[in-house]
């Protein structure tokens, strides 16, 4: 049984910095493609960054920049540095999995991704 679980949010000022964590247990990160999504008040659940092969990553322009996704195999564990920090990146934070290999395409849609964690709330004041 696969799960992923968040952990590392917070509320944080404008500016500011955190680190995401997400630790799996019944799957190997190394091998498969890990996603973030958010998803804020009101709004659908949208593409934050993406490890799509042990080499590939890729961000939405609105966190490009600012925001690192990093593999630690050892700890089969997937984070989301996020730096510079704004008011519009509140958002209950997601992470996603799969074992199928998808491309850069589909690793920006939810539907590319068979398994999620239960989100971590992040806040950032202005």
């Amino acid at each position: 049984q696969v799960q992923l679980v968040e952990s590392g949010g917070g509320l944080v000022q404008a500016g500011g910095s955190l680190r995401l964590s997400c630790a799996a247990s019944g799957l190997t990160f190394s091998r498969n493609p890990i996603g973030w999504f958010r998803q804020a008040p009101g709004k659908e659940r949208e593409f934050v960054a993406t490890s799509w092969s042990s080499v590939n990553t890729d961000y939405a322009d609105s966190v490009k920049g600012r925001f690192t996704i990093s593999r630690d195999n050892a700890k089969n564990t997937v984070y989301l540095q996020m730096n510079s920090l704004k008011p519009e990146d509140t958002a209950v934070y997601y992470c996603a999995a799969t074992t199928q290999f998808i491309g850069p395409v589909v690793a920006r849609t939810q539907r590319g991704y068979d398994y999620w964690g239960q989100g971590t709330q992040v806040t950032v004041s202005s």
